[in-house]
């Protein structure tokens, strides 16, 4: 099964008080439905396609000349198909907004017919002509791409992040059952939520006292940090938490290090 097939089921099952609006991947999230089913909902999918220059663009009407394009445009979108499944397709994204369905289980059913229907072709069209505009806006906006590559690469940190803690087995849930299976992922998320709530309080301090010593500290430049470091994580030790003894009045941070300066 593709990352794809299951990308949009956790953002809308989020039980956080974010509000997610944008969704970044790699080629292997992406597909023409998905493209469809995200846009559908209000979302925005933002995926950092392989070879993205070469990908095949789609325009409505062959009259209207694209000089500029003409290389890309070469396929031509079936406006029929779209408008005559167009109430299905907004019944199928209220489906998937009110929980009646799963989007992987929707995807897989789409995807396991030997044939395909009029809904999974009128899905597969409207999702060409979406990733045809974001492609474009890919294409023209710089800034567009930078921000998708920061993001992705915030999330390819906290897996690396994950990876580091996931040590045992070298990183292979050997567990058999279902429940024991969702300990071990518990526990792990329980984990990495530590280290980066960690780093979040000593790098909030560390940026307190730089501007107190009045250095420049802009928010811009905060905006590209992360919390997901573990250069510093000792994975192999125990640690104790008193939680019981413990209070925020006795909370204290250890003292920040001081980086040597050249001479």
């Amino acid at each position: 099964m593709r990352d794809a097939t299951c990308v949009l089921d956790e953002i809308l099952d989020n039980e956080t008080e974010l509000s997610i609006a944008d969704h970044t991947t790699n080629t292997a999230g992406y597909t023409d439905i998905v493209f469809a089913l995200f846009d559908l909902l209000g979302l925005q999918f933002s995926p950092r396609l392989r070879d993205i220059g070469s990908r095949q663009l789609y325009r409505l009407d062959r009259a209207t000349a694209y000089p500029n394009l003409r290389p890309l445009l070469k396929g031509r979108l079936k406006r029929s198909f779209i408008l005559s499944r167009w109430d299905d397709m907004v019944r199928v994204a209220g489906s998937l907004k009110l929980g009646w369905v799963t989007a992987s289980l929707f995807i897989s059913k789409l995807q396991a017919y030997p044939r395909r229907n009029a809904l999974a072709l009128a899905l597969q069209e409207y999702g060409r002509l979406i990733k045809t505009l974001f492609i474009l806006r890919y294409l023209e906006e710089e800034t567009y791409r930078r921000r998708i590559n920061t993001q992705l690469n915030k999330g390819e940190a906290l897996h690396a992040l994950r990876e580091f803690l996931f040590f045992a087995n070298k990183g292979t849930i050997r567990r058999k059952q279902e429940e024991e299976q969702t300990n071990q992922a518990g526990c792990l998320n329980l984990l990495t939520n530590t280290v980066v709530a960690w780093n979040t309080i000593y790098m909030a301090a560390a940026i307190e006292q730089l501007r107190a010593e009045g250095y420049p500290v802009r928010d811009e430049d905060i905006a590209h940090l992360s919390p997901a470091r573990f250069e510093h994580i000792n994975p192999y030790r125990k640690y104790s938490f008193e939680i019981a003894t413990s209070s925020r009045t006795h909370f204290r941070l250890h003292p920040l290090r001081t980086p040597a300066r050249a001479a």
